[in-house]
Parts: C-alpha cells; sequence; structure tokens
C-alpha cells in the first residue's frame, strides 16, 4: 500500500481508501461486509469513511463499521463520518448549523464507538447558515478533542474561496480535507477545486472513481444488467441507471480495451488515473466482495505513462 500526506496535516492515509456509501449497513450481507473492511485492513488500507446519512436509517452504516473495525487498534486507522443531510423531518435535524454539528458529532461518536474521529466533513454546503457559524463550531469540536481535522464534500469554489477567507481573518483552524467526486468520466473539479483545495492545504479524497461501477466494465451497450449490480438494487438503481448512457458505455468500451493491452484490469487503470494528482490523497472505493478490494489496490502499484495518459484523454474528451 501507498500512503498520502492528507495536504498539508501531518497525518496520512492509504491511497485507496474504504467507503461506505450505498453498501455497508444497505445493501451487503453483514459477514461479507465485516470480511471486506477486514479485507482492506489486512492489505494496508488504513481509511475508512462513513457518514451520519449511510445505511437503512441514520447511523446504521457507523454502527456496522464500529463493529467491523472493533478487532483492530483505534490509532492505527483514520475514520471519517459527515453531516449535512436531515437526518429526520424535524426543525434543527439538517445543514451544518452549530446545534446540528454538534449533536450529530455526539450521535455518530456514539455510533462508532470512538472519543473521536478523524477527519469530519460538512456533507454539502448549507446555504442557510452563515459559513463563520459553521467554521466556528467545527473549531471548537477540534479544540474539545473530538474531531481532529475538519473537511468538505462538494463545495464549489465560491464557497471554498469563502471559507478560507473567513478562516483567516478569525485565525481559525484550516480546513484539512475535501471529498469531491472525480473519475475519468467526472473531472469537473480539475479547473477550479482541484488546485484551489490544493493551494489551501486541503488533501483530496475523491469518491465514485469508478462511477459507480461504471468503470469495472461490468455494464455494457445491449446487455442486461448484471444480478447482484448496483444498478440491480432497487435502492439505489436510479442513482446508477442515469450514469448508463451510450456514450458513456462506448467510452467504457474503449478504455477496457486499452487496460486489457496494459494488462490490468478496467478499474485499476481508473484508479491509477485518479490517483496520478499528486494532490489526492486517497480515491474512494466501494466494495461487496473482498476480491474487488485486493483487485482494485493494486492500482497504486500502477504508473501510467503520457503516451497513455495522452490516449485515456482522447477516449473521454
Amino acid at each position: 500500500m501507498q500512503y498520502r500526506r492528507l495536504g498539508r496535516a501531518g497525518i496520512q492515509v492509504s491511497a485507496i481508501a474504504l467507503g461506505s456509501w450505498l453498501t455497508y449497513g444497505t445493501v451487503t450481507e453483514e459477514t461479507t461486509a465485516i470480511q471486506c473492511v477486514q479485507e482492506a485492513y489486512e492489505l494496508g488500507i488504513n481509511h475508512f469513511d462513513c457518514a451520519n446519512v449511510y445505511g437503512r436509517e441514520p447511523h446504521a452504516a457507523e454502527e456496522f463499521l464500529a463493529k467491523a473495525l472493533a478487532p483492530f487498534p483505534r490509532h492505527e486507522y483514520v475514520l471519517t463520518t459527515k453531516a449535512f443531510w436531515p437526518v429526520s423531518d424535524k426543525p434543527n435535524q439538517s445543514g451544518l448549523s452549530r446545534k446540528h454539528l454538534f449533536h450529530q458529532v455526539d450521535e455518530s461518536l456514539r455510533a462508532l464507538k470512538t472519543d473521536y474521529v478523524d477527519i469530519f466533513y460538512c456533507h454539502r454546503f448549507d446555504p442557510n447558515t452563515e459559513v463563520e457559524e459553521t467554521l466556528r463550531a467545527l473549531d471548537d469540536l477540534v479544540q474539545q478533542g473530538k474531531i481532529l481535522y475538519a473537511g468538505i464534500s462538494e463545495w464549489q469554489p465560491p464557497e471554498i474561496m469563502e471559507a478560507i477567507s473567513v478562516q483567516e481573518r478569525l485565525q481559525l483552524r484550516p480546513l484539512r480535507a475535501s471529498q469531491p467526486v472525480y473519475n475519468l468520466l467526472n473531472r469537473y473539479i480539475e479547473p477550479g477545486v482541484l488546485p484551489l483545495c490544493e493551494q489551501a492545504g486541503m488533501g483530496l479524497v475523491v469518491f465514485s472513481p469508478l462511477a459507480q461501477g461504471l468503470l469495472t466494465g461490468k455494464y455494457r451497450r445491449g446487455q442486461a444488467i448484471p444480478a447482484g449490480s448496483r444498478a440491480a438494487d432497487p435502492a439505489v438503481k436510479s442513482s446508477v441507471e442515469r450514469l448508463l448512457t451510450d456514450d458513456r458505455l462506448a467510452k467504457v468500451e474503449q478504455l477496457a480495451a486499452l487496460a486489457a493491452e496494459l494488462g490490468l484490469t478496467l478499474s485499476q487503470l481508473a484508479l491509477a488515473w485518479v490517483l496520478r494528482q499528486p494532490a489526492i490523497a486517497s480515491a474512494l472505493i466501494g466494495a461487496s466482495k473482498p476480491e474487488q478490494i485486493r483487485e482494485n489496490v493494486k492500482a497504486v502499484e500502477v504508473t501510467l505513462t503520457p503516451e497513455v495518459l495522452a490516449r485515456i484523454d482522447a477516449i473521454v474528451a
């Protein structure tokens, strides 16, 4: 495994991280899910990502992760969670207000059975709460030792710039992590988010590097949705099916052919392409089977030449 510094923070995280979105606490049988977490740990993954809304109900995925990680020393792995999305239909149960953040951090710590999380993310930008209120709350949570580093997820350049400005003006602890979507078929962060975060000292932990399974090659033009895949599960079917356009599937076929030519799987090619960016600390994968993790961690050993990168650009342009 390869380990990378999280921006300008002192912490190091595995280049491949294991996420819980759409997998643990939902569609993956618990015994198999625990095997996935254990396999990840044995392969050197020290970075496990979660959120308060992952799972069948709020904090379900966190409770699962607490059970799966229980055999391992807490100081050896990096544990993350998030808050923003509603956890109920009552007032003050969503967003990034001081009240909601303090309550959800406590609830997440209870579910995770830990005294602290290494990284706590603001799961989206909250237009209904002043950035100063959110950042002061995060700073206080760090001061209390409940979180070690604060981060953001899917914030856009103007929102990131405002947060940086407020932190500098108030001399608050800086944000140290940013979690946007990034993959071969979604490169929106390259012009703005990526360089802005890098300049500010935030490490990028990108999610959906395999485009929810599209960049594994399991979905093919003119073929039925594979049984057992995400697109076959009613709970998440719509979020995957919208990606399965003819244009994207045609690009996937070309990328798969290039990967085969290089002696790689498509997922290894896609992950190696993401990890070529020095500002990216980790690529978050999801896995419903241990063998998927074994395959994907091999991407850290792959270096793509300028010629191969140019061929990839020609395919996905």
